[in-house]
Formats: structure tokens, C-alpha cells, sequence
């Protein structure tokens, strides 16, 4: 299949180089046999022959690349031949019959590839052209009215291959477009269940989450207020989750548009994530050296969902640990550090890299394919004293 595809790709060239190769030996051994006879058909100097005999046959080089200036420049030659040169008392032609083998394929591939209005010039002035020099002789005579005769119906040829190749032409992008169409649906039907299934799975049992937090106080009697402030920051963390949840149920719906919904987060939202992050129970410090206002939107993303997963990690798999978070911003690169301490002494590599429950997890993978996406690269492993440490390095340059 590979090959068949790759030897599809090459036709077209292929053609061409087919197609010219076979014009230039036709136009050798054409203009070999015009040059010869050339002093027996017209009386031409000897030294004039070469370049009259070029005028009849070298048009017929341009019969891919401008048909339409070849049969100009065969069309005027044989136009001047017939009037400025006579040709020998037994010679009743105007031009050489080596001019009319090029003349005609010059004036069908016109037809065939030309717009309209040059093929009616082509048609009216190749009618004339032949009617007023083939009708000079007596015994040429009847022939003036059987030449246009003759290049009528080599144009009618042409049109009716021109329609022929239009048409299937138009069929085949008409068969790409559908193809394109129905690759197109597949996709929008795939995330059309991509979306039912988060929104079914995911969406329900978030907004669950958000209505049991927000009316537990009212639910349970004597709640104090360090759990209420905790039921709170659950629910706003959990609304929060739920409209980025919204947020791609609306691309994956979306035909091809942008759906209007929250912009992406930036490198500035990373302090606000810190600060929830804080409210929510964990202990974690950081420090950030230089303006987050100056990352790009694209690394300010990318390094959002970076620390966002972080943060995850560590207070799934280190619960009531102490994280420390480091945000250095460069001029050429950002490059942040996220490290938590051990909770248990467990095999810290092995429950950051899987959740609770055994099954291989996603975390860190997403979030090196995150970081390599923008041409950085981040690293995930165990500190020598315990704990987990997530170092991501960013390139600014090429913004």
C-alpha cells in the first residue's frame, strides 16, 4: 500500500518528464526532415533554411508549457511563409506538410486546455489562416471551404475531451471532498461520544461533589467553622474543576468553532493555584523569582497543568506532607521545582507514578508531553531523603 501511495505521488512528474522527452525527440526528427526538404518545397536561400525550418517545427517544444504561444508563433510563421517565400512551380503547399503536423496538435491541445475565449481566436483565425493560403493553387481551389471544414471539427474533438477530462476531474475532488467529509464526521461523532461519556461520568458526580459541600452545613448539625470554611473551599475547588470540565465538554462538541467559554489559564494563575492549594489543607511553601506576566500564554498554560498535576500527585500520594514549590522565571527559560516530603515511609517513585488503587497512572507522562510540546522537558523521581520531586524546564526562546 506504502508503495502504490508513493508511486501515485510521483505520476504527475513523471508525466511530465514523459511528456517532454517525447516532444523533444519529435521535434528533432521533425525539424531533421524540415531542414532537408526545405529547398525542395520553397525557394529559401541556403543559409535562411535552418532558421525558416525552425520557425515550422521548434513551436511544437511549447505544446505543454504555452500551447497557446506555440500555436501564435506556428500560426504567424506559417502566415509569413505563405506570403514572403514562394514555394517550387511543383509545390501547390503554402508551408511545408511539416508545419501542418505541428500546426494541428498545437491547435487541439489550445482547445483542450485553454480558456474559451483564446479557443474561438485559435478556432476563427486557424480557419481563415487555412482557407485563404491552401485555396491559392487550382487544385486547391475546392479545399479552401474543406480546410475550416476539417479544423471545425478537430475543435468540436477537443471540446468534447476537454469536457471529458473537466469532468473527471471535478469527480475526483468531488470524491476527496466526500472522503474529507466523512473523515470529518467520524471525528465530530467520536468526540461527540468522548463528551456524552464525560459528561455522564465525570461532569455528574463533580457537580454531586459541589452540592453535597455546599449544603453540609445545613445537612449536619454542629458543624464548626474550621469544617464549614472546609466544606466551602471543597465546593469552590470542585466548581472550579467542573467548569474546566464544561470548558472542553464545549470543544468537543464544537463543529470545527471555538466554543465561547473561560480563556486558558496563564503563568499569573499559577499564584492563585498555590493559594487554593494552601486554603485546601496542604502545607506548602513557595517562592518565584521573576514576572510571571512576561511567560507567553502558550508556556503559561503548559506550566499551569504542570503544577496543577503536581500538586495533585503530592496530596494523593503524600497526604499532609510538606511541598515546597520553586518558580524561577529567566530570560531564555522558566524553570520550575516541585517537592514534597514522604508521609509514609513507602516507596515514594512507585505511588506517584500510580494511584491508590494500583493501576497505572498518567500524571507524570502527560505532563512531560505537556513540556516537550513547547520544546522543554521535565523530569520525575525520588529525592535520596524521601519524598518526590518534579523538575520542569521551559524554553522562552523561541517566543
Amino acid at each position: 500500500m506504502a508503495r502504490t501511495v508513493a508511486r501515485t505521488a510521483r505520476d504527475p512528474n513523471q508525466v511530465r518528464r514523459g511528456i517532454d522527452v517525447t516532444t523533444g525527440v519529435v521535434t528533432a526528427i521533425l525539424y531533421s526532415v524540415a531542414w532537408p526538404t526545405l529547398g525542395i518545397t520553397h525557394q529559401v536561400p541556403v543559409a535562411a533554411q535552418p532558421f525558416i525550418a525552425g520557425l515550422a517545427v521548434i513551436p511544437l517544444v511549447l505544446i505543454r508549457v504555452n500551447p497557446a504561444l506555440g500555436w501564435a508563433i506556428s500560426a504567424g510563421s506559417a502566415l509569413l511563409i505563405a506570403l514572403a517565400i514562394p514555394h517550387q512551380p511543383h509545390n501547390q503547399l503554402p508551408f511545408q506538410v511539416v508545419h501542418i503536423l505541428v500546426f494541428f496538435p498545437l491547435l487541439f491541445t489550445v482547445v483542450v486546455r485553454s480558456p474559451m475565449r483564446i479557443v474561438l481566436i485559435a478556432w476563427v483565425s486557424s480557419s481563415l489562416l487555412f482557407a485563404t493560403t491552401m485555396g491559392a493553387g487550382d487544385s486547391f481551389a475546392a479545399a479552401a471551404f474543406g480546410w475550416p471544414i476539417a479544423m471545425s471539427g478537430l475543435v468540436l474533438f477537443g471540446l468534447l475531451v476537454r469536457w471529458l477530462v473537466f469532468s473527471r476531474r471535478a469527480l475526483v475532488e468531488q470524491t476527496e471532498v466526500n472522503e474529507l467529509e466523512r473523515a470529518r464526521r467520524a471525528v465530530l461523532e467520536e468526540k461527540a461520544r468522548i463528551a456524552r461519556d464525560l459528561h455522564d461520568v465525570v461532569a455528574h458526580h463533580m457537580s454531586m461533589v459541589v452540592v453535597q459541600a455546599q449544603t453540609a452545613p445545613y445537612r449536619i448539625e454542629g458543624v464548626s467553622p474550621a469544617a464549614e470554611a472546609e466544606f466551602v473551599a471543597i465546593g469552590a475547588s470542585a466548581r472550579e474543576a467542573l467548569n474546566e470540565v464544561r470548558g472542553l465538554l464545549g470543544v468537543l462538541r464544537s463543529d470545527g468553532q471555538l466554543p465561547d467559554h473561560t480563556p486558558q489559564p496563564v503563568a499569573a494563575d499559577v499564584l492563585e493555584l498555590l493559594e487554593g492549594v494552601r486554603r485546601a489543607g496542604v502545607p506548602i511553601t513557595w517562592t518565584i523569582e521573576g514576572a510571571l506576566d512576561d511567560v507567553p500564554d502558550t508556556v503559561g498554560s503548559a506550566l499551569y497543568r504542570i503544577v496543577q498535576e503536581s500538586l495533585s500527585n503530592a496530596s494523593r500520594h503524600a497526604p499532609r506532607a510538606a511541598v515546597r514549590a520553586g518558580l524561577s522565571v529567566r530570560a531564555d527559560a522558566l524553570e520550575l521545582v516541585i517537592t514534597n516530603d514522604p508521609s509514609e515511609p513507602v516507596d515514594a517513585a512507585s505511588s506517584a507514578e500510580a494511584p491508590p488503587n494500583g493501576a497505572p497512572g498518567t500524571g507524570i507522562s502527560g505532563m512531560r508531553a505537556r513540556a516537550e510540546s513547547i520544546g522543554g522537558t521535565l523530569t520525575a523521581q525520588p529525592c535520596v531523603e524521601g519524598g518526590f520531586q518534579v523538575r520542569a524546564l521551559l524554553s522562552l526562546v523561541r517566543y
